[in-house]
């Protein structure tokens, strides 16, 4: 396939198909074996997002799963999610993380496999620091929601990058990341993917940590620049608040389980899109909600395991 870019040739990408299978899980296995994700986010007014990011990352079968958020709220987040253990971040009255809730979130990020960075964590210049310190360690991100909106106001992200990365962008955040028009992404999805993943990795060298793009919509663009995978499920009762939050924590929870980066978005897009199918089947599309995916998570991956 060729893709073109101002009338000129783009380059030659590879069209993906198929998903991979999750990896069949060992006899002796134990909760060590399939991954520890730590989840980063919430806030005052937003705790049902990192809430429902933990659970999509146990759902998608993550042996352990930690969630990091700011102390006001970290007690209810974890009535919400009772087997994931919890990082109380510094925070002021108001909720806002302080300065100090970047080396916590280090230093739990060091005990574990893959980083859920985002859902619900608000924005200011401490969020802005903390997004800019998970680009600098070598844990695979997995990044969303607000973890993208101050990812944006982070010059030369990109060529300070040393961490494989996903990003998870609806049209109007990927829209900011790349200084372009809603209506111009929309206007040619793949392709605008495709560009983007490429000069976000070609901005550094060869040896630039592995980098996928997941723009959200009709038909899931997921691309690292030289392969392309269109997911085909999916349906518009999806199009409610916290079905990326899931999205978020099943692509860490595959990561995490050894899924190649490229591949678990590939695979976290269509097991997503399975789910919101399974639920519109029983539920109908007008009345599904972010939470029913987690109910149909299950049922989603045994198709593909």
């Amino acid at each position: 396939m060729w893709l073109r870019r101002g009338g000129t040739i783009m380059s030659e990408i590879e069209r993906i198909n198929d998903v991979p299978m999750i990896p069949a899980r060992r006899p002796d296995g134990h909760k060590g074996t399939f991954g520890h994700v730590l989840v980063i986010g919430g806030s005052q007014g937003m705790i049902g997002a990192v809430a429902m990011a933990t659970r999509a990352a146990l759902r998608g079968g993550a042996g352990l799963v930690t969630f990091a958020a700011p102390r006001t709220i970290q007690q209810t987040v974890a009535s919400l999610v009772p087997c994931a253990t919890s990082v109380p971040l510094s925070c002021d009255e108001s909720g806002q993380i302080q300065a100090c809730a970047v080396r916590e979130v280090l230093d739990a990020a060091a005990s574990c496999d893959v980083l859920a960075v985002g859902p619900g964590m608000g924005q200011g210049l401490h969020q802005q620091n903390l997004v800019r310190a998970i680009l600098d360690q070598s844990k695979p991100v997995v990044l969303d929601a607000d973890g993208l909106n101050n990812l944006d106001k982070i010059d030369d992200w990109a060529a300070a990058r040393r961490c494989p990365i996903v990003l998870t962008p609806h049209p109007g955040e990927f829209a900011r990341l790349t200084d372009k028009s809603i209506a111009k992404v929309q206007a040619d999805r793949m392709a605008s993917a495709v560009d983007a993943a490429r000069y976000w990795t070609d901005v550094r060298d060869l040896k630039a940590p592995p980098l996928a793009v997941v723009l959200k919509g009709a038909g899931t663009v997921v691309t690292d620049g030289r392969r392309v995978y269109i997911n085909p499920s999916g349906n518009p009762g999806m199009a409610t608040g916290g079905t990326g939050d899931v999205l978020t924590g099943l692509i860490a929870a595959l990561i995490g389980q050894g899924v190649p980066l490229f591949d678990a978005a590939c695979l976290g897009a269509n097991v997503h899109g399975v789910a919101g199918d399974l639920a519109a089947n029983q539920l109908g599309q007008v009345s599904l909600i972010a939470s029913d995916l987690l109910d149909y998570l299950p049922n989603a991956l045994k198709q593909v395991s």
